[in-house]
């Protein structure tokens, strides 16, 4: 299966950013990837939650999504829509932050809802509250398609490892982690945290992300780290997509991941234990 790694500089405009991701997608599959995936906040990446609200949909009327179920068929690609920014109904009125994998017909074959909210401080000057505007999921996702066992996580997941191994004890083979990850935690952390999910689980790891500034409404914006890596079960880093928007090709050989099992079968070797109490 070959893979294309879609990376984007998205604004909060979703109507502006949904014709470029197009265009990457198309580009991906013309390259043959079979398997196309986008970042997280494919729509729109914004800090004004006022201005979100205006700007986005519930699912089932969300246009950015309809367009990318047609893009899938018409391609006739696995499509993994990293996440979208969409309106729920919950009374607090806040935003899901959800995955989306889209089968060639064009159907939703699995969702996932973003389990771990982004609130750090990681400076003076850059502090997130994700849960301020967007509700935290509750359900890890494993989906079965023709190709793999495909574990489904964005982000902030990446830091929270008990997810990912048990993801691949349920019989995960790719883990997908699509991301807007920060430019200071992605410098210091992006590429060592995904190279130990890899290696903690024998999967691969599939990590489509959001690059440079993002320009938002009345003049703020805020910067993504890039590089969208695809990591080998050992561990090798097979792909690195640099800092500019771009579609990077893998070709995945799944018996790497059996390989790799084989070698230091560690998921088999987990121990019940005490202590300490938390």
């Amino acid at each position: 299966m070959r893979a294309g790694l879609v990376q984007l500089t998205v604004t909060d405009d979703p109507g502006q950013n949904l014709p470029v991701t197009l265009s990457h997608i198309a580009t991906a599959a013309t390259g043959g990837a079979g398997f196309v995936l986008t970042p997280e906040c494919t729509n729109a990446l914004s800090s004004n939650r006022a201005r979100l609200r205006s700007l986005l949909h519930p699912e089932e009327t969300d246009p950015t999504l309809a367009a990318l179920r047609e893009a899938a068929a018409k391609h006739g690609i696995w499509l993994l829509v990293g996440s979208l920014g969409l309106l729920t109904t919950d009374a607090d009125g806040r935003f899901a932050n959800r995955s989306l994998l889209i089968a060639p017909s064009g159907d939703i074959h699995a969702r996932y809802d973003k389990i771990h909210m982004f609130d750090v401080n990681v400076s003076e000057t850059e502090v997130y509250r994700e849960s301020a505007g967007y509700r935290p999921g509750n359900r890890a996702v494993l989906t079965d398609t023709p190709f793999a066992k495909i574990g489904m996580t964005v982000c902030y997941d990446v830091r929270f490892p008990h997810l990912y191994r048990r993801l691949a004890k349920s019989g995960a083979q790719i883990l997908t982690v699509p991301a807007a990850f920060n430019h200071i935690t992605g410098a210091a952390h992006w590429e060592t945290l995904l190279r130990a999910r890899a290696i903690e689980t024998g999967c691969f790891i599939l990590a489509p992300a959001q690059t440079g500034f993002h320009p938002e409404h009345e003049g703020k914006g805020r910067r993504t780290h890039g590089h969208s890596l695809a990591i080998a079960p050992w561990g090798e880093v097979l792909a690195d997509a640099g800092t500019e928007p771009c579609v990077t090709f893998v070709d995945l050989d799944l018996d790497e991941v059996t390989k790799a099992r084989a070698r230091i079968p560690s998921l088999s070797h987990d121990r019940d234990f005490t202590g300490p109490d938390p």
